[in-house]
């Protein structure tokens, strides 16, 4: 009688142990599902929207062509709700604006429709394109600090190269999303 107990007890005490395996694996199979989950839905929510819908837009206005003077410059843009208008409105056509000199640092014109600003004070560098007050396009080629809603930057240009391609009056450019 001793030995059937004492066999009943070990019995017991497998079925306990396999019992406690098998729901050891379920939970950790389960934490693991949990994980997985968590992940794509971190995924999915760091992923702003207007690139869910449309990414191949996005893919493509990554880059603005400048022209002036017989040059073509290539500018990567921002991703603002700014550049997001300006594209919007290149693809519908070129846009040409007439920019003056202004202080020795920049070139100013007027778009001749207006942009939604996000402006935030920045220092601008060579070559920065800039929305000023919503309707103005400046593209630097000196330094200057203020608030302002940074569009783009003219890619691998210096100072002097800048200066030269804008010359030192008026200038006429155009803005494109093709060469």
């Amino acid at each position: 009688m001793k030995k059937q107990i004492i066999i009943g007890i070990i019995f017991v005490v497998l079925l306990i142990v396999i019992g406690i395996i098998v729901a050891y694996k379920l939970i950790e199979n389960s934490v693991m599902n949990r994980e997985d989950y968590k992940f794509e839905i971190e995924n999915i929510s760091s992923t702003p929207i207007d690139t869910m819908n449309h990414e191949e837009n996005n893919e493509v206005a990554k880059e603005m062509y400048i022209k002036v003077n017989n040059r073509i410059l290539t500018a990567t843009l921002e991703n603002n709700s700014s550049v997001n208008a300006l594209i919007e409105k290149l693809e519908q056509d070129d846009i040409t604006i007439d920019m003056k000199d202004y202080a020795n640092f920049e070139k100013v014109g007027e778009l001749g429709f207006s942009l939604p600003r996000n402006d935030k004070q920045i220092a601008t560098e060579v070559g920065d394109i800039i929305l000023y007050q919503g309707n103005s396009i400046t593209i630097y080629y000196d330094t200057n600090s203020w608030n302002f809603t940074k569009l783009g930057k003219i890619n691998n240009i210096t100072q002097k190269e800048l200066k030269d391609i804008l010359g030192s009056g008026d200038a006429t450019v155009t803005l494109s999303l093709n060469k």
